[in-house]
């Protein structure tokens, strides 16, 4: 049975989201330059954490990975802040963004129950403070760990324009989006 996704998008808003919408999956755009600044460690995080790059694997297997979804959900959160440089009041901003991401994605997990769903977040998966990856270990909550838009290769940018969401929201803030691809079959 279809679900109405106009419902979803409003579960989304209601969980905390500014800006939400169905997107459909064939109109992602990826770019090998997005990767390669996770491989330049652009982030910090480059090589480890088992949901980021080189862990992951390659792009060329991701975009085949997320081309299995023939919709998502985007949506993006948006935080004032006193000064765009304040790094703390990034963080706590991501911060803030992760917790509404996980609340949205347990809206999904719990009304909707799609038959299969792959998340994608801001950033590399920060569910554990250490990741195992580090100890050659594997990941210890598969279930929690959720890769980012940026390692698959993603132009959020081009995303959100595409759907209608904005990518810039004034000055001194700061925008966070999160991506739940789905099927509906």
């Amino acid at each position: 049975m279809p679900h109405d996704l106009n419902e979803l998008v409003k579960d989304a808003l209601e969980s905390g989201a500014q800006f939400a919408a169905i997107v459909d999956t064939s109109k992602i755009d990826y770019r090998e330059e997005f990767r390669q600044a996770c491989e330049k460690n652009v982030c910090g995080k480059y090589n480890t954490n088992w949901m980021g790059p080189p862990a992951l694997g390659p792009i060329s297997e991701l975009k085949i990975k997320a081309a299995k979804f023939k919709q998502g959900l985007l949506f993006q959160t948006v935080y004032q802040m006193k000064s765009s440089f304040d790094l703390d009041e990034m963080e706590a901003a991501a911060g803030i963004h992760r917790a509404t991401f996980r609340r949205i994605l347990a809206v999904v997990n719990t009304k909707y129950q799609f038959r299969e769903l792959l998340p994608l977040d801001a950033g590399c998966c920060s569910v554990c403070a250490r990741c195992t990856y580090l100890d050659g270990e594997p990941c210890r909550h598969p279930d929690l760990a959720v890769a980012s838009l940026e390692a698959y290769g993603i132009d959020v940018m081009a995303l959100e324009k595409e759907n209608g969401l904005p990518y810039y929201s004034g000055a001194n803030t700061i925008s966070y989006v999160g991506l739940i691809l789905f099927d509906e079959d």
